[in-house]
């Protein structure tokens, strides 16, 4: 008998909030009842706690329950003297639990255009916007989750005037690896080496030691400054040189038909003279 109580006292004392238990009715009286949880220590129920089948208010406790039958408790408060206990089931998050940053299971109880809603046990399940779904582009809530799917979300913002709670899929989501593109290579102009004869030569010209060559008298490049290369000339280049030489030559035939009718009319000129002479020297 000792040890039974004893039982129930070590019992007693591990009651926590929201624990269930099953429990019979002791007594009935106009603000509630007692119920009898088998730990030893008293517990009651308020008549604002119980829930009935019907829509409607209720004004009895009798409505609801008789002594003797069994129903399904939860503990609301522990107190030193006696356990408060509630018929409606206590939520598994309250506004106090949430945090941002936490992560929350739940299950997808409504799909809409913008998004999915998340039942996590709090008083308002908690949305998943569409853009929090996936890190790519998706064009409709069903392409990634379903009706009654289990998910796992983070908690993105937690707003409890406004009873709102947004959640996000894609925070738990590994990033995609981004493939950088090879960058282009430069070509390598390689600069021509000179001769050795031409360096003898430039050594014997100057006949000092240049800053451009070293003690053997070698040339230096200055590799710093590019070498030109000149650009293949563009099909208008091209047309435009085309027609430059054809100018060149349709000028060349002008000034040589000029030179022919310049040299033909000096020798008319020559042969009136002459004529002239004559006629003047024989009258």
């Amino acid at each position: 008998m000792e040890s039974s109580v004893a039982a129930e006292a070590d019992r007693a004392t591990e009651i926590k909030l929201k624990m269930k238990f099953t429990g019979k009715v002791a007594k009935i009286s106009l603000a509630g009842a007692v119920i009898d949880l088998g730990i030893g220590q008293p517990a009651v129920i308020h008549i604002s706690q119980l829930i009935s089948s019907s829509e409607e208010p209720i004004m009895k406790v009798e409505d609801v329950l008789q002594v003797g039958q069994e129903v399904e408790v939860w503990v609301k408060k522990v107190k030193e003297d006696h356990i408060e206990l509630t018929m409606l089931k206590p939520l598994d998050l309250e506004w106090r639990d949430l945090k941002k940053g936490m992560t929350v299971k739940g299950k997808v109880v409504r799909l809409e255009k913008f998004g999915a809603f998340v039942e996590i046990g709090a008083e308002r399940p908690g949305l998943v916007h569409i853009s929090e779904m996936a890190h790519g582009y998706v064009r409709t809530p069903s392409e990634v989750v379903n009706e009654g799917e289990e998910v796992e979300a983070q908690v993105l913002d937690v707003n409890r005037r406004k009873k709102q709670i947004k959640l996000s899929l894609k925070a738990l989501l590994p990033e995609p690896v981004k493939i950088e593109e090879p960058k282009p290579v430069k070509p390598v102009i390689e600069a021509q080496s000179v001769k050795p004869k031409e360096k003898t030569i430039r050594r014997k010209r100057s006949g000092r030691k240049s800053s451009d060559q070293d003690e053997s008298g070698n040339l230096l490049l200055n590799l710093e400054q590019p070498a030109q290369v000149e650009a293949e000339p563009t099909a208008m280049e091209m047309a435009l040189r085309e027609a430059m030489e054809k100018a060149k030559v349709r000028k060349r035939a002008q000034d040589v038909k000029s030179k022919k009718a310049k040299a033909v009319s000096n020798e008319q000129e020559d042969l009136l003279n002459r004529t002239l002479e004559q006629k003047a020297h024989t009258s």
